[in-house]
């Protein structure tokens, strides 16, 4: 079975840190581009931040540009976040997704979905 899974959310004083695991298990990611998403209370989903097969090609979303920094490891089969100097409106379910393009702007082409990481950044 297909499966994403997302790992490492949780609460967090706004300035801190945390880092998202998304592992596959089903399928191997180093011949997909992921994708990281999230959604907030009341709004709509956005992307994130999307990383491409090889893991050469990364782009982020303005609002945590200089921030987050997502990364693979192939050999473990697993895409991380790295989100730092978090803030309240940081806070969501965070997902990640396979995905068929990298583009400058985004990931397109959206397959597989995980579950989804709650993350609370608040004092």
């Amino acid at each position: 079975q297909l499966q994403l899974v997302e790992s490492g959310g949780g609460l967090v004083q706004p300035g801190g840190s945390l880092r998202l695991s998304c592992a596959a298990s089903g399928f191997t990611l180093d011949s997909y581009v992921i994708g990281w998403f999230r959604q907030a209370p009341g709004k709509e989903r956005e992307g994130v931040s999307c990383v491409s097969s090889s893991g050469g090609s990364t782009n982020y979303a303005n609002s945590v540009k200089g921030r987050f920094t997502i990364s693979r490891d192939n050999a473990k089969n697993t895409v991380y976040l790295q989100m730092n100097s978090l803030k309240p409106e940081d806070t969501a379910v965070y997902y990640c997704a396979t995905a068929r393009i990298w583009a400058t702007t985004g990931c397109y082409g959206l397959d597989y979905w995980g579950k989804g990481t709650l993350v609370t950044v608040s004092s």
